[in-house]
């Protein structure tokens, strides 16, 4: 189970960078803003996931 959450965690991070990426070829300040979040919030529940938090 462990494995599985980290592999959610760096899609996360994926679809974040995506979001970045995204927003700055269409000038979206906002869908940027958004990108970043999602990356931040899945590099913060990897991170807790690998060492072991609830």
């Amino acid at each position: 189970m462990r494995y599985v959450l980290t592999v959610v965690a760096v899609l996360g991070v994926a679809l974040g960078v995506a979001a970045v990426v995204l927003g700055e070829a269409d000038d979206s300040p906002g869908l940027q803003l958004i990108g970043v979040l999602i990356a931040l919030g899945a590099v913060v529940f990897g991170i807790r996931n690998l060492r072991g938090g609830n």
